[in-house]
């Protein structure tokens, strides 16, 4: 039950990091701003940090569920 919040709350994050990095990106395509690129450039690092961090706690929590019921 905690995990499946915990998911959400990350895919929640990620989603609202996505629509900033698209709309920082159309408005750089669109009003040639670079400082919106910039901006929609850490949004994406953002994204990968957020990506690989969950996957680190998935696995490492498996690992950890694993040990602890081990037979």
């Amino acid at each position: 039950m905690v995990v499946t919040v915990l998911r959400w709350i990350a895919a929640g994050i990620a989603a609202l990091l996505a629509v900033g990095a698209l709309a920082s990106f159309a408005l750089y395509i669109g009003f040639e701003a670079r400082p919106a690129l910039d901006r929609a450039k850490r949004l994406a690092a953002w994204i990968r940090l957020l990506a690989l961090t969950w996957f680190n706690v998935e696995v490492w929590g498996r690992v950890v569920y694993t040990i602890a019921t081990w037979k």
